[in-house]
């Protein structure tokens, strides 16, 4: 197998250090290995200071998760300047507001502001896309929402499927992609163990990648065929001190894809 996707590390994952350190943190997350950086929630520091940063160490911009209040019609213009300034064109939505999903009619709206959204943005060479949790996955009308939005949004909307996530919300994360074959532009690996569960389900998100119970061959396989652009690490347990646990999940999954190829 092809080792051709790159990885990213989504900076959630080190927040608390990028907010005491924003150079140090991007310069430690280049060093592991990592090809790229996810930012996200409302900018703290100009774009013009962080492309720098990225071209300094080499790091692309693999996308940001973008607060959906900044793809209202309001903010829209300020929201693709900045992006463009930066060098990103993924504009991802990790989080909805309760009040715009509380039914399958809610969320047939949202796949059509999405749909609208993408079209807004393709002109400026960028795509938008939707990141999951685990609500998605508890239905309504006998339709989990996830299948309302993605079977209703058009292909350039970004299937973002968090595994971790998905995993808590009792789904079968190979179903998925199966069922979106390139959709998952760019896709969340973040591991997850229900075995590590059974007590406590936050407890899952203990393990690093390649300790986990994600079934990683046929991810990648999939990813691999379904045109996969970017693999983004997000870790989100206390079990180590977050660079070390980014660093573990980068190691585990190399390690991972080596021993499919090998």
């Amino acid at each position: 197998m092809a080792h051709s996707i790159p990885v990213g590390l989504q900076l959630f994952s080190v927040r608390h250090d990028l907010d005491k350190d924003l150079r140090g943190t991007l310069q430690a997350v280049a060093r592991m290995g990592y090809a790229g950086v996810e930012f996200f929630g409302f900018p703290k520091h100009p774009a013009r200071e962080l492309r720098a940063l990225l071209e300094e160490f080499n790091l692309a911009c693999c996308g940001w998760h973008t607060p959906f209040e900044l793809v209202q019609e309001d903010k829209l213009e300020e929201t693709i300047a900045f992006n463009k300034e930066l060098g990103n064109k993924y504009i991802i939505i990790p989080a909805l507001p309760e009040e715009v999903r509380q039914s399958r009619a809610d969320w047939l709206k949202l796949a059509d502001f999405f749909n609208d959204l993408s079209r807004k943005l393709a002109p400026h060479g960028m795509v938008t896309g939707y990141h999951n949790h685990s609500i998605e996955f508890v239905p309504f009308d006998d339709e989990k929402p996830w299948d309302t939005f993605f079977q209703n949004t058009e292909k350039s909307v970004v299937m973002q499927l968090d595994l971790g996530n998905a995993m808590v919300g009792g789904s079968d994360v190979i179903a998925i992609l199966e069922k979106y074959p390139g959709r998952a532009t760019t896709i969340h690996f973040k591991p997850y163990s229900r075995k590590a569960a059974k007590d406590k389900p936050e407890d899952g998100f203990r393990p690093v990648i390649g300790e986990d119970d994600v079934p990683w061959p046929r991810v990648f396989e999939l990813c691999e065929a379904g045109g996969t652009e970017w693999y983004i690490v997000e870790y989100e347990s206390d079990a180590f001190p977050p660079l070390e646990a980014v660093k573990r999940c980068l190691d585990g999954l190399e390690a991972k894809r080596a021993s499919i190829s090998s």
